[in-house]
């Protein structure tokens, strides 16, 4: 174990962790909500710390980031453990685990340096910190992060923005590029779904864009629970208002069978798909993708100025049809960056 940053000290051998928006106090012997952080004897440790359960080199369009060097490789990595319970996680076997720091004791440790060695042999731009909430092991994230900009790397976050204003003070001078999961709109699906508030995702998402640092959205279209049109409108109306409309907006389908605790809820329809897509342009936003639906244009980039094809996507493979991110038909620019 390591000893973590982002934490006080409280009376009785209590600690107060700062790293997500829970901000939990945690007494001796426990973890928080993500179970990857113990209170030993009055200080704070991370069970994780050099201890990745998952090692991919990905396409940047998997994050889903679409306009963040396009076609590029992202070499990534997750742990175990997430600050959030949602029922529809698809990943829920590594964001769920129990009994984390007895699952340390049989992993190996993946000092950050072989994660850059590794990185740069795979031909990636990108470290992409992703597959479970990289806030929990930022301390680990963090390092890594450094050593990827010095040696020229790119930093992606794939994120469920509940970290803290600590946390982001923290990663902002090396982080690059970030998809957060707005799941909703509504608070009572965060505290029912998720376990968590909305108020602090909105609140991040606002400071990252001030940051300048690259943000897209993904929305996860659940029946029932997240498919409402006048929600997904509220969340359209945001990105665009606050975020700015030139911000992309992911919408993707929900899968029973891979998801944690909605096994009993159908899939989600292409025709909702469809119609969120159409709120998303209707409010103004110039790139709104429809996920999971392979072969479908709307998958495509389109110039928002004159509708020529920009980039034509086919699942990850991708065919690039700008000129250095701009439109070849009229120039306009096309928001990426490279």
């Amino acid at each position: 174990m390591k000893e973590a940053k982002f934490y006080k000290q409280l009376d009785n051998n209590k600690v107060r962790c700062q790293l997500c928006s829970h901000f939990c106090a945690i007494s001796e012997g426990q973890t928080g909500i993500c179970r990857a952080r113990k209170n030993q004897q009055g200080k704070l440790y991370s069970l994780v710390y050099g201890f990745p359960v998952a090692l991919n080199i990905d396409p940047i369009e998997k994050k889903p980031l679409f306009h963040f060097q396009p076609g590029s490789l992202a070499y990534s990595l997750g742990t175990l453990g997430c600050n959030l319970g949602c029922a529809n996680c698809q990943n829920w076997g590594i964001s769920q685990a129990e009994n984390i720091g007895d699952k340390m004791k049989y992993s190996d440790f993946i000092p950050p340096e072989k994660i850059i060695k590794n990185a740069l042999a795979g031909d990636c731009a990108s470290i992409a910190y992703t597959y479970n909430e990289p806030t929990i092991w930022t301390e680990y994230a963090l390092a890594i992060m450094k050593l990827a900009r010095e040696n020229k790397l790119k930093n992606i976050w794939v994120s469920n923005g509940y970290m803290s204003s600590d946390c982001l003070d923290a990663i902002l001078p090396y982080l690059d590029a970030i998809n957060v999961d707005l799941k909703s709109m509504d608070e009572d699906f965060y505290l029912k779904n998720c376990r968590a508030k909305l108020a602090p995702v909105l609140d991040n998402l606002k400071r990252l864009k001030k940051e300048k640092v690259h943000t897209e959205i993904t929305t996860l279209l659940i029946p029932s629970l997240s498919d409402d049109l006048e929600m997904l409108k509220k969340i359209a109306k945001f990105i665009a208002r606050e975020l700015g409309s030139e911000t992309p907006w992911h919408i993707s389908k929900f899968s029973p069978e891979i998801s944690w605790k909605l096994k009993n809820l159908p899939e989600t329809g292409d025709e909702i798909i469809y119609k969120a897509y159409e709120v998303g342009k209707k409010v103004g936003l110039k790139y709104v993708y429809a996920g999971n639906l392979p072969g479908d244009d709307k998958e495509n980039t389109y110039c928002p100025n004159c509708g020529q094809l920009a980039i034509k996507r086919l699942g990850y493979q991708i065919k690039r049809l700008d000129k250095n991110g701009h439109c070849t038909k009229c120039g306009q620019d096309l928001n990426i960056t490279e």
